[in-house]
């Protein structure tokens, strides 16, 4: 072939392309175009909806699995309130020769229902070696493992017996205040205790003491995601109310029904902004402004007993 053949062979090749090109425009110029999604409205920051408004169905989140390691419990009211709880397993009791004497009868009460249980007389400075230096024993010391995990659903579904709280920890990790936030929400009736797994103290002794028993009688749910428990506790028909300093909105003035769902944060971060999108609103305690905050566990004890009261 030619060098002038070629050159007119390439050139028919360059106008045959031109020309596909041209007609795929053509094509794409005649296609219907399609219509942009309209945008969505910005939300409210705690817009006040009604727990009961239709949400998507969702699968309920399974309890997070509790470490199987040994703990140790001590001072008599952690120690006897574990003893008579049915969940909690008994591996060693160690009481003093002094404390076995003291707390006698009600450890002949215990030991009617616990046949296995067989305390050990020892020496203090055997029961005090396996436990934190300073506490507070009281000459008793259990030896135990955690409590079984319970799932949202089984403790914090609404029933028709009257008024249901629930207490939720937004990232409250020491455990002398998570203890004493337990203790309040038993003494004021809450239904349960809800934390995340992490960034939430594991059980302890020295949050049971700090609970003084009740650490054995109000259900603790630990989950792995916060957010999409708030969501099932507003599909169940709670209110879910954030604690905030800086709310508009004064507890006295929080009229939300029966069924509460209360969220504390942490002292000085307050709650994170995902928890803040899952509240139905945020409200305050009206304390006076000489004095920026509470302890997060009496903020809790006030909140709690205020909607116990209502």
């Amino acid at each position: 072939m030619s060098k002038k053949d070629q050159k007119a062979q390439r050139h028919g090749q360059k106008r045959d392309n031109s020309a596909r090109k041209s007609s795929k425009e053509s094509r794409r110029e005649l296609a219907p175009k399609k219509s942009p999604a309209p945008l969505a409205p910005h939300p409210a920051r705690n817009p006040a909806k009604h727990p009961s408004e239709s949400r998507p169905e969702r699968r309920p989140q399974r309890p997070a699995s509790h470490d199987a390691t040994d703990l140790w419990l001590f001072g008599k009211h952690p120690v006897m309130a574990a003893l008579q709880n049915p969940a909690r397993p008994i591996k060693r009791l160690f009481v003093t020769k002094r404390s076995a004497e003291q707390y006698k009868e009600e450890l002949y009460s215990i030991m009617e229902d616990r046949p296995e249980l067989s305390p050990e007389i020892v020496p203090i400075e055997a029961l005090m070696k396996p436990l934190p230096d300073e506490c507070v024993h009281q000459g008793i010391a259990l030896q135990t493992a955690p409590l079984p995990a319970v799932a949202l659903q089984d403790c914090c579904a609404i029933t028709e017996d009257g008024s249901h709280l629930v207490l939720i920890l937004d990232q409250i990790t020491d455990p002398h205040n998570v203890g004493a936030i337990i203790r309040s929400a038993a003494a004021f009736g809450a239904r349960a205790i809800i934390s995340t797994d992490r960034n939430a103290p594991p059980e302890s002794g020295t949050l049971a003491k700090s609970s003084s028993g009740a650490l054995e009688v109000l259900p603790w749910v630990r989950v792995t995601n916060l957010s999409r428990a708030l969501d099932e506790l507003a599909d169940m028909g709670y209110w879910r109310l954030g604690m905030d300093g800086t709310a508009d909105l004064s507890i006295r003035d929080a009229d939300f029904g029966q069924n509460i769902a209360l969220v504390m944060g942490a002292e000085g971060k307050g709650l994170r902004k995902g928890t803040v999108s899952h509240c139905d609103a945020l409200i305050k305690l009206p304390i006076q402004r000489t004095v920026e905050s509470l302890n997060v566990s009496n903020a809790a004890a006030i909140a709690l007993y205020a909607f116990s009261a209502s």
